[in-house]
């Protein structure tokens, strides 16, 4: 099995390090991910200019970083710029977790998605916590199910979101299949000064759970229990059809 790996933390990134050691001796690694942090950059593409890839001198694995975004990475590994075409797309480690909302803005979701654009099975995983210390413990979940899914293969209409709580392999609780919860409004944005003309702001925290009861992925994590929740892209609400039927059958077009 070969096995692309990505992320949107950077290709220096622990999560990402220690998702190589987790897998190196299992699967053929090729590693693309970004030359720097694109956190929140969710499935942007960089159109506009050439991309600029870098191989890295590695003597075990085909690595990788590319001056874009985690989309960029596998579109133009899975498009054939770089290698023959993997097995599977496995994004993360990511540091911090992609809960609920989070997984519209998350670069890490993003590589999955664009792996499962192109027709391979993927996963995104995540560990969730303040001062992350375990990321082998989640690179050990993701070994345990590229196991399963080497039996059980993915179909290519959803990608598998992994939330891992950031403890000892020992102290998890078990997986749970999940859905996405939701969170609160994001914090006011933080005024930053200006220069002349110009105001400059940051954005503001994102928003404590919301939605974040029994069967979502928030109640799970905070449990410890690993998240896995089915994502697919089709973002119609098929259950308010009929009713925006009724509405636009009185709109005038003239």
């Amino acid at each position: 099995m070969k096995i692309l790996l990505s992320n949107d933390d950077g290709y220096r990134s622990p999560g990402l390090a220690a998702l190589i050691r987790g897998l190196e001796d299992v699967a053929s690694l090729v590693v693309v991910a970004p030359t720097t942090d694109q956190s929140c950059t969710s499935s942007s593409l960089s159109l506009r200019r050439p991309i600029a890839v870098h191989r890295v001198a590695d003597d075990r694995h085909e690595v990788y970083h590319v001056d874009g975004t985690p989309a960029d990475c596998v579109h133009l590994t899975l498009n054939g710029a770089l290698t023959e075409m993997p097995d599977m797309v496995i994004s993360g480690i990511n540091a911090g977790s992609n809960l609920g909302d989070d997984v519209i803005y998350s670069g890490t979701v993003a590589a999955a998605i664009e792996g499962r654009f192109l027709g391979l099975p993927a996963m995104a995983v995540s560990l969730d916590g303040d001062d992350l210390v375990h990321y082998e413990t989640a690179a050990g979940v993701v070994r345990g199910l590229v196991s399963v899914l080497s039996d059980h293969p993915l179909p290519g209409d959803y990608i598998l979101n992994v939330n891992v709580p950031d403890l000892p392999a020992d102290q998890l609780r078990g997986v749970r299949t999940t859905r996405c919860g939701a969170r609160h409004q994001s914090q006011p944005v933080i005024p930053c000064g200006s220069d002349g003309d110009t105001r400059l702001f940051s954005i503001g925290a994102f928003g404590d759970g919301a939605d974040a009861g029994p069967g979502t992925d928030f109640d799970a994590v905070a449990d410890g229990w690993v998240s896995i929740t089915p994502l697919h892209i089709d973002m119609t609400c098929h259950s308010r059809m009929a009713e925006i039927t009724r509405w636009v059958s009185g709109v005038s077009l003239h």
